[in-house]
């Protein structure tokens, strides 16, 4: 670790080898007492999207996973129970653990099932959920499957046209594999933004852009704080939501699991990650594609370089950047950030 460069050094930052971030963020969940199991897990996960500047999902997220834990509301040692209602369906019932254990659980069925008949499905049921989608939809992608993944949250965000919260974030991202060492990916929120965003507004005391909130009596706001405390928009109005109820439905009430008004009922206040499901679906070109695989890849890097070759920018273009970077120069923390969590490695849960 060291404090970042220039001619006048700033202390407010410091430098983080990824190895480093995966190392710190394993020593404060383990020592806060979650099973090696899901400490590997979730460090893996965060490692990930600091890695790729996704500053949200990044080291920040431990300071809510350990809050969770401490309120009682997560199980931090529950096993994942996989079974197999049919075919070409998976589901995993995290017992009220963190997902990502459940995800690596399921995933080797969810390919072995998709390459067996050309679609499968993994339900990940009864999970706490506070991650990013596109680590797991790249990791479809790895094997060679296109792969999409839902969930919902907690409800924060107002319908378009309404002034009181009834959706979750409701993330969806979409990877499809393509030749080298990157899919084509994308990964957000159906709410403006993220609600980690405007967190970290309000952590720093600025201001957020007008269109992502409205305050507790429905009047917009640039305030963070009455951002938080009111409504996240959705995106695109009607459009988004539009598609935040597909993805309330497809992953609640179909796979046997909660809404985002259900999970934060039943949070009660206590500020801890969303409790609900995930629905993850796997689909294989080389079944699907009438056995013209070759072909169909060449015309879908056809249209993927007819977007780049005229300077769009194709999404996630810029995390893979920021992926490269850090894996030659490490990350930048905030130091207010990096001393709170080092702060949490110095503690246990208290019974």
């Amino acid at each position: 670790m060291q404090c970042k460069p220039g001619g006048n050094v700033n202390t407010d930052m410091v430098n983080l080898s990824i190895t480093e971030v995966y190392e710190l963020s394993l020593d404060v969940l383990s020592r806060n007492g979650f099973s090696t199991a899901h400490a590997k897990a979730i460090a893996q996960t965060i490692t990930a999207g600091q890695r790729d500047d996704c500053q949200s999902h990044g080291m920040y997220r431990l300071l809510a996973c350990v809050r969770t834990l401490q309120s009682g509301l997560v199980d931090p040692e529950a096993l994942p129970i996989v079974t197999h209602p049919t075919a070409a369906v998976v589901q995993v019932d995290a017992q009220r653990a963190y997902s990502l254990l459940a995800f690596q659980e399921g995933l080797p069925h969810l390919v072995d099932k998709a390459k067996r008949n050309g679609v499968a499905v993994l339900a990940i049921n009864n999970c706490f959920h506070f991650s990013a989608l596109w680590p797991e939809v790249e990791a479809i992608a790895q094997h060679g499957l296109a792969g999409l993944a839902m969930t919902p949250s907690h409800s924060w965000v107002a319908p378009a046209g309404g002034t009181r919260p009834v959706f979750g974030t409701n993330p969806l991202a979409f990877a499809w594999p393509r030749p080298g060492p990157y899919p084509y990916v994308f990964d957000f929120a159906t709410s403006m933004v993220a609600r980690g965003e405007i967190e970290l507004h309000r952590r720093t005391g600025r201001a957020i852009p007008e269109g992502w909130a409205i305050d507790a009596q429905g009047r917009p706001t640039t305030d963070a704080a009455a951002g938080l405390a009111g409504a996240m928009l959705p995106f695109g109005t009607y459009k988004g939501s539009a598609l935040s109820t597909m993805i309330e439905l497809l992953a609640g009430p179909l796979i046997g699991d909660w809404t985002s008004m259900q999970s934060q009922a039943h949070d009660a206040g206590k500020g801890g990650t969303p409790l609900h499901g995930e629905l993850v679906i796997a689909l294989d070109p080389n079944i699907l594609g009438r056995g013209l695989a070759p072909a169909n890849a060449d015309a879908a890097e056809a249209m993927l370089d007819a977007i780049s070759g005229q300077g769009a920018r194709l999404p996630s273009e810029r995390r893979f950047k920021a992926r490269a970077k850090s894996e030659q120069e490490g990350v930048w923390v905030g130091r207010a950030l990096y001393d709170e969590i080092r702060s949490l490695g110095s503690l246990k849960t208290q019974g």
